[in-house]
This record gives structure tokens, sequence and C-alpha cells, in this order.
């Protein structure tokens, strides 16, 4: 069992930047890939980012690409997301995920991110 809790959010104006943290406990963290999904008021939730394992393989939606920055400490059971240069549109509740295998198996309840223009 993994318990993931965010934090973090807040409002920021536009080009400005965040880093989003999540705590998991449980003893398999550093097994697990770690992930940044975010939704927006009448949006579905949709993938930012994810991590594996080793930390040395990061993927990343291309909306975000170039700006956003995944990281994990395994000895800290956190995982991390810079958001640098925040656009309008990257507003929204951004969740915490665990994957132990082919699907997400844990959520955390989410932060939220208003970004003003």
């Amino acid at each position: 069992q993994v318990q993931l809790v965010e934090s973090g959010g807040e409002l920021v104006q536009a080009g400005g930047s965040l880093r989003l943290s999540c705590a998991a406990s449980g003893r398999t963290f550093s097994a697990n890939t770690m992930g940044w999904f975010r939704q927006a008021p009448g949006k579905e939730r949709e993938f930012v980012a994810q991590i594996w394992r080793s930390a040395s393989n990061t993927y990343y939606a291309d909306s975000v690409k170039g700006r956003f920055t995944i990281s994990r400490d395994n000895a800290k059971n956190t995982v991390y997301l810079q958001m640098n240069s925040l656009k309008p549109e990257d507003t929204a509740i951004y969740y915490c995920a665990a994957s132990s295998g082919a699907t997400w198996n844990y959520w955390g309840q989410g932060t939220q991110v208003t970004v003003s223009s």
C-alpha cells in the first residue's frame, strides 16, 4: 500500500515558477514509477510527467516539455515537479500517482495550482 500527499500548489503569476512535492508512505516507494497528472475545470485528467524507479528516465507531455521537470528522492520517499514559465493554461489540480506495474495504482488528493494572467 502506498499513500501519497501532494503539497506546494498556490496562486502564481504567469511566467512564474512553483515546485510541487509528493510525499509517499510505504516501503516500496523506490520500486514504483511515479507520475504527475492534472485536471483543469471542465476537463478530463491528463498526464503531465513520469519518472521511472531509477530516476534516470523521465517522460513528459508535449504541453509541458522544456518547462517542467520531474525528479525523485528515494531516500526521502518524495517526488517533485518543478514548474517554470507557468501559463494560465497550466491552472489545474495536480495529482501525484504511483505505479507498480501497468496501471497507476495509487493517487494523492491533489493540490491546486492557479496561474493568473
